[in-house]
């Protein structure tokens, strides 16, 4: 059961983005990343093709996952997941107010 998932709010805790806060875009299972809505952007050049207009664009890159926290909606501080189960079926419950996180 993966800690981090697809809509959670998370603050980057180490890297040049340090303190910033997001929503986890995708999660890379893979690769251990995850990439966060406006969190280390970088600049791509495209050049024109007969579909797109060419130009610079920028772009979020993924992170590594230990580098984010989840973001504690009922304490609005970072803090670590842990499963439990409850009425049989397995949730995410974070650590420092044991709220159980929704999915």
């Amino acid at each position: 059961m993966a800690r981090l998932r697809k809509d959670d709010e998370v603050v980057v805790i180490a890297g040049k983005d340090k303190g910033a806060r997001g929503k986890i875009l995708k999660v890379l299972v893979e690769r251990d990343r995850v990439i966060v809505e406006g969190v280390n952007k970088v600049k791509r050049h495209q050049k024109p093709t007969p579909k797109s207009q060419g130009g610079i664009f920028e772009r979020e890159m993924s992170i590594h996952i230990s580098n984010v926290m989840l973001l504690d909606s009922k304490t609005d501080k970072p803090s670590r997941v842990r499963s439990e189960f409850k009425d049989g079926k397995k949730v995410r419950v974070t650590v420092k107010s044991g709220t159980v996180l929704g999915s």
